[in-house]
């Protein structure tokens, strides 16, 4: 009996530490780092996004960031980008077109930066994967109203992007023509309707 008492002394005891501990470790916040991973969504709002043009084209529906309205492009203000990786689910609908910017300036009207393109179905001829302007995929990757996995990765002049852990886009640009600037995503059209989730980026060395 005196044994059950003391065990019993020491199970209370030793979940009052736990508790304690667990109560004075920092709470992690939202949007940490992981591995170098710094969360660009928080899933309910668009702080830290500003649009360049027609701001009600963006607003979040069921956990994403949508694009659906006249042209415009919405911003990630918290910091530039130089060399990094740029990560997003994305989906798309028919005829959609839209895209990815890395190291973009903010300003009116189309930004100046590389641009990885979404697109499938519409008639732009640079499809999803393309680096808009500098390196052209024809065919479709991807179908209609599908989500999928687009990763641009900027590193010195090197750019490259990869669908669904595929490299599509392997580009050298020997101009180096932008080597700083936000990330940015794309609403190209009325009648477009495209949706950006698990937004993450990655500062490189």
């Amino acid at each position: 009996m005196k044994y059950l008492a003391m065990l019993a002394f020491g199970v209370v005891a030793a979940a009052w530490w736990i508790s304690a501990a667990d109560q004075s470790a920092p709470a992690v916040p939202s949007g940490a780092a992981k591995d170098g991973w710094i969360s660009m969504f928080d899933g309910k709002t668009l702080d830290g996004w500003k649009a360049n043009g027609n701001p009600d084209s963006w607003k979040v529906v069921d956990g994403a960031i949508t694009g659906d309205g006249p042209a415009s492009h919405l911003f990630w203000m918290a910091r530039e980008c130089e060399n990094c990786e740029f990560s997003a689910e994305v989906k798309l609908n028919h005829s959609g077109n839209s895209g990815m910017y890395i190291r973009t300036a903010f300003g009116p009207g189309f930004p100046k930066g590389y641009e990885a393109q979404v697109e499938n179905t519409s008639p732009d001829p640079q499809k999803t994967g393309s680096l808009y302007g500098f390196s052209k995929i024809g065919e479709q990757l991807i179908q209609d109203d599908t989500w999928w996995t687009q990763h641009v990765i900027a590193n010195g002049n090197h750019i490259v992007i990869k669908i669904n852990g595929k490299v599509v886009t392997d580009y050298v640009d020997q101009k180096n023509t932008y080597t700083k600037g936000y990330l940015a995503l794309q609403q190209h059209n009325l009648g477009s309707i495209v949706q950006f989730r698990k937004l993450m980026m990655r500062p490189l060395p």
